[in-house]
């Protein structure tokens, strides 16, 4: 299937280790729902692009343009990003069903417009 209107970019920050397990945890979802777009990688290399992106930390994978994990802080910055797993444990990474569930959302919202 192809993307049909879904956009999906991961910005990170070369200094934390975490964005190339989120790039391959997005593949995986992406292929086990059969949805075909390309991920956009967005370096964020300076304290002037990360305010100007409202970019919370390392890895952020946005949808359409909205955080898969909406962040609760205003405070954007050249950091590492943490993410509350469903079980409540704290992970430098979202999980694949958190993953899942964003696109999911986002996919239904196109269908019903």
């Amino acid at each position: 299937m192809r993307g049909h209107g879904l956009r999906v970019a991961i910005q990170y920050w070369e200094e934390c280790p975490s964005h190339g397990e989120a790039l391959a945890r997005v593949r995986k979802v992406l292929e086990d729902e059969n949805i075909h777009v390309k991920i956009e990688l967005v370096r964020v290399e300076s304290e002037e692009q990360a305010q100007r992106l409202h970019f919370v930390g390392s890895p952020t994978i946005l949808v359409n343009d909205v955080d898969i994990d909406p962040p609760t802080t205003s405070h954007y910055g050249l950091t590492c990003r943490a993410y509350r797993l469903e079980d409540g444990r704290i992970s430098p990474l979202p999980s694949e069903q958190m993953i899942s569930r964003s696109i999911q959302k986002i996919k239904g919202n196109l269908k019903s417009t």
